[in-house]
């Protein structure tokens, strides 16, 4: 005869069983027909009619297995609390711990530090789910940025030049600089695993420079150049700019000493009735929408076919920003992160 395995079945299918069992019971029937009936052992079904007549019909449904929630834990909910309140507020150096990110290992030393207990590395890691904290690159910051310059720039500065331009019927440009190399920013790829691939690559470093001014309406200007940005090359882009502007430019534009040059300031001037500049706080770059540009553009040089000399990287520069001519809604997107939610 074929037995039943009750530990193979589902909790709807002991339930079943055990129903059909008791019912075989009431029934009059013995231990014996009824394992011949229904396949289970009489042992089981001794087991199963003892069970229902202590407990009733709670007894056909079979209870869940494992250890209870919470139970086993090494920390209590307190210390959960806690140590995820420090994870968040404080870095491990202000604890006397080396580094400014926390890791696992950090994590687990504060933990013994503080309550003597030590939590495993894998154990943290379900931890950290269940508290809603994940490994993440951090977003770099310039030793030298001064937050309240920032704020004031934010929620005072800005909007008292978007209120003049606005009088003014003037369009507000973000600028930047940034040079784009051959030697750098490369795209990722698949690849097996544990190999890791090996593009080909120019000995000699090549390098173009360009700068740029975008609105939030989608305008694009820009000027590809070789040499270091210098007051002559300043003067050029600002006359484009005007130029190619139909109404006055404000311009805001990253604190380059060449910005605030003679040469420069005199020009500024004579032309203070089409256009005007104005500084962001230093050491800001992430509070400058045309950064996000700057950073869209390198990863589509490096995109592809990669750069070998200054002809193809002039060439994908000039492909990229027309392309962002003629596409505004893709220029707009640089005005929709998070650091530069103000503008």
């Amino acid at each position: 005869m074929e037995y039943i395995d009750l530990r193979k079945l589902d909790a709807s299918g002991i339930k079943q069983v055990r129903s059909q069992v008791v019912r075989l019971k009431e029934m009059g029937k013995t231990g014996k027909e009824i394992e011949e009936i229904t396949g289970v052992r009489q042992n089981r079904i001794s087991e199963i009619w003892t069970a229902y007549k202590r407990e009733g019909k709670a007894a056909l449904m079979p209870k869940k297995s494992g250890r209870r929630y919470k139970s086993g834990r090494l920390l209590t909910d307190e210390q959960e609390r806690e140590i995820r309140q420090t994870i968040i507020g404080k870095a491990p150096n202000q604890l006397k711990l080396a580094g400014f990110l926390w890791t696992l290992a950090k994590i687990s030393q504060h933990i013994w530090q503080v309550y003597r207990k030590r939590v495993s590395v894998r154990s943290l890691s379900n931890y950290m789910k269940r508290w809603g904290l994940t490994c993440q690159r951090p977003t770099k910051r310039a030793c030298g940025q001064d937050i309240e310059r920032i704020e004031r720039f934010e929620k005072e500065e800005y909007p008292a030049i978007a209120a003049r331009a606005k009088v003014e019927n003037a369009d507000i440009y973000w600028g930047d600089e940034t040079g784009v190399s051959n030697r750098e920013n490369f795209e990722r790829g698949f690849s097996e695993k544990g190999k890791t691939p090996v593009p080909s690559m120019e000995t000699k470093r090549e390098r173009v420079n360009m700068i740029s001014a975008i609105t939030n309406q989608g305008h694009v200007r820009f000027m590809v150049y070789q040499e270091t940005m210098n007051q002559r090359l300043s003067l050029d882009f600002l006359r484009r700019l005007v130029a190619e502007s139909e109404r006055k430019a404000f311009l805001i534009l990253d604190n380059l000493r060449v910005h605030h040059g003679k040469i420069v300031s005199a020009w500024l001037e004579k032309h203070k009735n089409e256009i005007e500049l104005f500084f962001p706080p230093p050491y800001a770059p992430e509070s400058n929408p045309d950064e996000y540009l700057n950073h869209a553009l390198k990863l589509d040089v490096h995109s592809g076919d990669l750069p070998r000399d200054r002809k193809d990287i002039t060439h994908k520069i000039h492909s990229f920003m027309r392309r962002l001519q003629h596409h505004t809604e893709r220029v707009t997107a640089f005005f929709r992160h998070n650091a530069v939610s103000y503008v």
